[in-house]
């Protein structure tokens, strides 16, 4: 029998109502002859309940005790999933990232997977069962419990779809598959039938929220077509893959990232020093911008998303105590983002976006292109404006 990964995003299990929702669609895809491997997030809003929690024991948790409560929350998941699917005559088994096999790096709260060992996995679907997994989570070499990051979920279907050599990784959420923009930001953005790896990795990094970039890395790496789709209806979704042609439209997709921190540092600060001072504590950049063309260290930003940081009161004091004025935290900024392939092979689109920020009032402070992005930083009262204007000029929609 073939096997498929499901994963079910918090909204999807929020409630017992949703969680017997999610239960019959998975016994649907176990009766038309499909192994079913399932993957949950935590609950709603429950992973950000108890991280509020920590967070009034200490302004700062330590990781490795963050990575223990947190985990917490997917367990949840997959035990009521597992039950509801019992209650239903359907035969299931919970497992914790651990008990799946999925080995990681050391580093809490923002751990890699290393190598994925199913063995429990397969032994449980030989035996007829639904097998529920708890995402975002997994076990380090070093045998402690580990946390993936924001999204970690999806990372956790894709490799487990993987190393089981499944047939489809279904990723699951209140949205029937990726649009061209946020629909609730522009009505009317675009769904997309299919996007390549790259084209998705660019949209999940600058802040589309319907698939982790992680995942998508990961799913490039091994060759697995991912199929977003909505947990609440039948729909066609949005296939994830490696395309064989090139995209008909220069401009795939425009998205808005407001959850980041923007660090400036000026001339006396060598930017080595600043990073290794980041490293240090595990503070993930999403870009950076240097400039150096004036002569001496030059000037530096970095685009550091707000999820992977716990602490950030904690680490803006640090900074200060450091570097003094001579490092900048702002947060009053964010990014609006088009992706698509060949876009700078001229400078069109970045004239026009230039174009629109300013007849939008909109200050660039800064801005960046690739063969795959173009990026403004703005204030972040003109990022919905902006890229609402940004999709219907750059995308006739």
């Amino acid at each position: 029998m073939p096997i498929v990964v499901q994963k079910y995003g918090g909204s999807s299990v929020a409630d017992v109502e949703k969680i017997r929702k999610v239960a019959r669609r998975v016994k649907d895809k176990r009766d038309a002859g499909y192994q079913v491997v399932v993957v949950v997030s935590a609950m709603g809003d429950t992973t950000d309940e108890l991280l509020a929690l920590a967070k009034q024991v200490s302004p700062d948790p330590a990781r490795r005790e963050l990575d223990m409560l947190l985990t917490c929350g997917e367990r949840i998941s997959m035990a009521l999933l597992s039950m509801a699917l019992q209650e239903m005559e359907v035969p299931a088994i919970s497992f914790t990232g651990s008990q799946s096999g999925i080995i990681t790096t050391d580093a809490h709260a923002q751990a890699r997977i290393v190598e994925v060992r199913p063995y429990r996995i397969h032994d449980e679907l030989a035996r007829g069962k639904v097998v529920i997994v708890a995402g975002y989570q997994g076990v380090s070499y070093k045998k402690e419990v580990t946390t993936l990051g924001r999204g970690g979920s999806d990372t956790t279907a894709v490799a487990l779809a993987a190393a089981l050599e499944a047939e489809a990784c279904e990723i699951y959420s209140d949205v029937d598959g990726i649009f061209s923009a946020d629909p609730r930001v522009v009505p009317d953005a675009r769904k997309l039938e299919s996007l390549s790896y790259d084209e998705m990795q660019e949209l999940a990094s600058a802040g589309a929220k319907v698939l982790n970039a992680q995942a998508v890395e990961w799913a490039k790496s091994r060759g697995i077509a991912i199929l977003a789709r909505t947990a609440h209806a039948e729909g066609s979704g949005t296939v994830v893959r490696e395309l064989s042609a090139p995209s008909d439209s220069r401009i795939k997709g425009v998205t808005a990232d407001a959850e980041l921190a923007v660090l400036a540092s000026g001339a006396e600060v060598p930017l080595a020093e600043l990073l290794e001072f980041l490293d240090a504590r595990g503070v993930r950049g999403r870009s950076l911008g240097y400039d150096g063309l004036t002569g001496g260290a030059g000037h530096a930003y970095l685009l550091v998303p707000l999820a992977d940081i716990h602490g950030p009161e904690a680490l803006r004091k640090e900074l200060a105590t450091r570097f003094g004025a001579a490092v900048t935290w702002r947060e009053e900024l964010g990014t609006v983002t088009c992706v698509g392939v060949g876009l700078n092979a001229d400078w069109a689109p970045l004239r026009q976006a230039l174009a629109a920020a300013e007849e939008l009032g909109a200050k660039v402070h800064a801005a960046h292109t690739s063969p795959l992005q173009l990026t403004l930083l703005v204030d972040k009262p003109h990022l919905k404006p902006l890229t609402a204007r940004l999709h219907r000029e750059l995308l006739g929609a």
